[in-house]
């Protein structure tokens, strides 16, 4: 029986907020559908080189009063980069908070703009820790 991977879904409170924290990744949107009878809107969105709207967000067009803390989401998601360092800085830049910086060269977490939780893992082996990052304190919860 074969099984392959096709996407995560996350529902979105403000979708073009949303849509450009994961532009802010390297992601871009690939497709998009507007349901009229359902009253949402479905943008799938990738990095570059990879398989076709790996991440759906799903856009209610009636408020959801319950996001971005009703527990419908999940988890995390997780993004293989190619420099940890370069990535978390051009985030922070951008105004979004690094909530467990890369201390070790390998491995952070920021969150969407929903409260997603976003794992960020360096390819390869881990870079040299280095500062502002090494010394850098955990803000909020990932």
């Amino acid at each position: 029986m074969g099984i392959e991977y096709y996407h995560v879904m996350q529902r979105a409170k403000d979708l073009d907020k949303t849509i450009r924290f994961y532009e802010l990744l390297g992601l871009t949107e690939r497709r998009r559908y507007d349901s009229e009878a359902g009253r949402f809107t479905n943008v799938f969105m990738s990095p570059d080189g990879t398989a076709e709207g790996n991440i759906e967000l799903t856009y209610n067009w009636d408020e959801d009063p319950g996001l971005p803390s009703d527990g419908r989401h999940f988890g995390h998601i997780a993004f293989i980069v190619d420099d940890i360092y370069g990535l978390c800085q051009h985030l922070m830049d951008n105004g979004v908070t690094i909530n467990r910086p890369p201390r070790d060269g390998h491995m952070a977490f920021v969150r969407s703009p929903d409260n997603i939780s976003v794992e960020l893992l360096q390819k390869g082996d881990s870079l040299a820790p280095q500062e502002p990052w090494l010394s850098m304190e955990n803000t909020g919860h990932w």
